[in-house]
């Protein structure tokens, strides 16, 4: 298919003249863009499948604490509770939370991820696809479809903005890691175009104006537990989609607020460590036990 895509209008009207899903449409113009077959692109992306699952095993056989010390060892602690108190929201909250905290405290071990879009922010979307999967036992044809459909969203996102905290704060990297967790599970769980898109666009309008404050200037505090809190926040903007709850901003006008809030987000929110988390007594405190001075 040799078109251009580059706003989600775009994409939901291409699909629905064409009568396909997200995944048919993104995987067919990037076998056209690339030179390649379907089955080609739907093979590289089963590798980034196989990627996410290995980091979530390991990070769950692992309690190793990162070089500063101050993360590694909380997925761990929240594996045993479960082991002796249920989650009040169930297994799929468990497991959820565990494999964001798995493979994000992975990242901090300098261990293998996929970055989706970020490695800051890379437990979000596997949390979220592996998570539902394991659930509810959909196939590896289903995942895979559901992990094509999350990255063209992630791929239209970035035509309009940077996917960095350096550049437009956290919004822009665990924002869209939400809103590409939320395409995958909504695709999963048989959403259609307009419902898939609704869900990306709640999971994002949500969380606009989200800072990168990271305390010693690492991708640790607050960056690691905030891929289980969001991860479970794309799992919201899928039961709201699927439920015929539509955002009233379009998907597109919610990316340009975006990128507008990022342009207007001080330098030192964003991912300078100049101010917010870092900047906090005990922030400046562990700067200085991990770096001295």
């Amino acid at each position: 298919m040799d078109i251009n895509i580059s706003t989600f209008e775009q994409l939901y009207n291409v699909c629905i003249s064409n009568d396909k899903k997200i995944y048919e449409i993104a995987q067919e113009v990037m076998a056209t863009s690339q030179d390649i077959t379907v089955d080609e692109v739907r093979v590289f992306a089963n590798k980034s499948l196989f990627a996410m699952k290995e980091a979530i095993n390991s990070g769950l056989n692992s309690c190793e604490p990162s070089f500063s010390g101050m993360c590694g060892t909380d997925c761990n602690k929240l594996q045993k509770r479960f082991e002796k108190e249920s989650s009040m929201f169930g297994s799929l909250f468990e497991k959820i939370v565990e494999y964001a905290l798995a493979t994000s405290e992975e990242n901090i071990r300098m261990g293998t991820i996929v970055a989706c879009p970020t490695a800051g922010s890379c437990g979000i979307l596997p949390a979220a696809l592996v998570g539902v999967s394991r659930q509810y036992n959909y196939s590896e044809t289903e995942q895979l479809n559901a992990l094509i459909t999350a990255g063209e969203i992630g791929r239209i996102i970035s035509i309009k903005v940077a996917l960095a905290g350096a550049v437009a704060g956290c919004q822009a990297e665990c924002g869209t890691a939400s809103a590409m967790a939320a395409a995958a599970v909504c695709q999963l769980r048989g959403g259609s175009v307009k419902q898939i898109l609704n869900a990306s666009a709640l999971a994002l309008k949500n969380l606009l104006g989200l800072t990168c404050d990271p305390v010693a200037g690492l991708v640790e505090v607050p960056c690691v537990k905030r891929n289980p809190f969001l991860a479970v926040h794309s799992i919201t903007a899928v039961e709201l989609a699927l439920s015929g709850v539509e955002s009233k901003i379009p998907f597109d006008e919610v990316v340009d607020s975006m990128a507008q809030t990022g342009a207007l987000m001080s330098p030192m929110l964003k991912e300078s460590s100049q101010a917010g988390l870092a900047t906090t007594k005990t922030g400046l405190k562990i700067k200085a036990q991990v770096f001295g001075g």
